[in-house]
């Protein structure tokens, strides 16, 4: 079995080595009278909730919901703002700046290359196969790990530390092949850190793998609130990996990431009544997403539709730019994919009237 000390391997030595900030609320609980963290005693305003004290910097109640929610260990969840700050706190953990590399399969999210760009990682690429419905070449991608790490002339080149797989794919839709993942990161052992952006996996219908970790500790996977949880305003994010790499992500993380009223949101979503009005909320979104997907493909400005398990539809249109400008016009906002695919228009699922207004205008381009 693979060795989370493997794992620990990969981390950068200065943050090993790294003592972490201590916030006054990490220091002390249990007290009356706080006169230890520089606050302010009131909220002047008298604002709803009072937020002249600083919160939790990983509040016990929403750790342990989110630890159920996911299936996982307390130990194993780290509460992040939104997915994207813990793309960032993994590059900041695992790469080394102008030394270390991270591999994306494009065409896929875009915040993993502007994360390594701000971190100073050099970014590798091995293409989803578009034949295959944009399959994961994971043979090609060992290949390429595998090809970074070898010596090449003075100083070698770049060791890739992270591998960030998105699944359900941006801007693609589809789940990428499990048992193509797993051997994956099974072969990764030692070598690199598999990532397993997981954001839109409420709409597949598939388990996530987080349950894998405890046999790879080289696996970490990302969750979100804010698609099938309706919450992308109030900015939760979970990263489930290895409570020793959880461990040293929190020496990187800012000392107070869950304000009080993002908390009280992200409480009220994982509430029993909170769970059913999302169950429905995806059921209906799957629904509509079916429906658009038998109806797009009957257009004359539509020349394919990629199969779909999130909540959006990459869709081929004859001429993107001026698709693009049809649903301006009329109001309807799509996002425009194509310098990633060509001529592809990736279009979220929306409620049948909003999906009704795509159609109408489609259907005049």
């Amino acid at each position: 079995m693979p060795s989370v000390d493997q794992v620990l391997s990969l981390v950068r030595p200065d943050i090993l080595a790294l003592t972490a900030y201590s916030s006054a609320r990490k220091e002390s609980k249990g007290g009356r009278v706080w006169l230890d963290a520089n606050e302010n005693p009131q909220t002047p305003s008298a604002a709803k909730p009072l937020l002249n004290r600083y919160p939790e910097p990983q509040p016990a109640d929403l750790v342990a919901q989110l630890a159920a929610l996911y299936r996982v260990a307390a130990a194993q969840v780290l509460v992040t703002r939104g997915s994207d700050e813990g793309i960032d706190l993994l590059l900041r953990t695992f790469c080394r700046a102008g030394q270390d590399a991270i591999l994306i399969t494009p065409p896929t999210y875009g915040m993993y290359v502007v994360a390594a760009g701000i971190q100073g990682a050099r970014t590798v690429t091995v293409p989803l196969i578009r034949e295959k419905n944009f399959a994961l070449d994971a043979a090609a991608v060992l290949k390429a790990v595998l090809a970074a790490s070898k010596p090449s002339g003075e100083g070698g080149t770049p060791e890739v530390k992270l591998v960030f797989l998105c699944s359900p794919n941006n801007p693609t839709g589809g789940l990428l092949e499990r048992a193509a993942v797993l051997s994956l990161v099974k072969s990764l052992a030692g070598r690199a850190v598999v990532v397993v952006d997981e954001a839109y996996v409420d709409f597949s219908g598939q388990p996530s793998l987080a349950a894998e970790i405890p046999v790879n500790p080289n696996l970490v996977v990302l969750r979100t609130l804010s698609k099938a949880y309706g919450l992308a305003g109030a900015r939760v994010g979970t990263t489930i990996a290895d409570p020793a790499v959880i461990a040293v992500l929190q020496k990187v993380i800012a000392p107070y990431p869950v304000p009080a009223p993002v908390l009280i949101a992200a409480l009220a979503a994982l509430t029993p009544a909170g769970l059913v009005a999302a169950r429905n909320s995806v059921a209906a979104i799957v629904a509509e997403r079916s429906r658009l997907a038998v109806a797009l493909p009957k257009l004359p400005a539509v020349k394919h539709v990629w199969p779909s398990d999130a909540n959006y539809l990459l869709v081929e249109v004859a001429d993107a730019t001026r698709a693009m400008m049809a649903g301006r016009a009329a109001g309807v906002i799509w996002r425009d994919r194509s310098k990633d695919v060509s001529n592809c228009i990736r279009i979220t699922v929306g409620t049948a009237e909003e999906n009704n207004a795509t159609l109408e205008v489609l259907s005049r381009v």
